[in-house]
């Protein structure tokens, strides 16, 4: 079956929103990584609830998200440490945007995205979570100052 590139990029931003929310339940659970995405893999790509069917993953993004926040959790901690104030370093911060912050981090840093993508996804994705609409805009400042950081190059004129 041939797969448009429509849904294909419809795939790879439900695998963002699934590194996040995996991310999250990661640090809430205490679960490891393979425990975490064996379980999204087998019982929510894809499922069906009463709400409606939830989207079908692009796994290889997943597994990559996944793999590099994880690996790379402390440089990203403190790169988005970097982007925000004194008084709020990331221990303070919400843990949902701590898993934001930490995929959209790894996607920055595996460089395959182009960095304006990337914030547009993960503003997408805040959106889904703000509860009075000003997360994304705060989601937007940080992931530029991030992006600008991982690849200022892209963001010359």
């Amino acid at each position: 079956m041939t797969i448009s590139n429509n849904q294909r990029r419809k795939m790879k931003s439900a695998a963002r929103l699934y590194a996040v929310q995996a991310l999250f339940q990661m640090e809430a659970s205490g679960q490891t990584v393979d425990a975490v995405m064996r379980e999204f893999e087998d019982h929510r790509f894809g499922a069906t609830y009463d709400e409606g069917e939830m989207t079908e993953g692009d796994i290889d993004t997943f597994r990559g998200l996944m793999e590099k926040a994880v690996d790379n959790q402390a440089a990203l901690d403190q790169m988005t440490d970097r982007a925000l104030v004194a008084k709020w370093p990331i221990a303070r911060i919400d843990p949902t945007w701590r898993a934001l912050f930490r995929a959209a981090g790894a996607e920055l840093i595996g460089k395959q995205t182009p960095p304006k993508v990337v914030i547009v996804e993960f503003m997408h994705i805040a959106d889904a979570f703000s509860h009075d609409g000003k997360e994304p805009k705060f989601v937007n400042a940080v992931l530029d100052y991030m992006a600008r950081e991982v690849q200022p190059d892209k963001f010359t004129s």
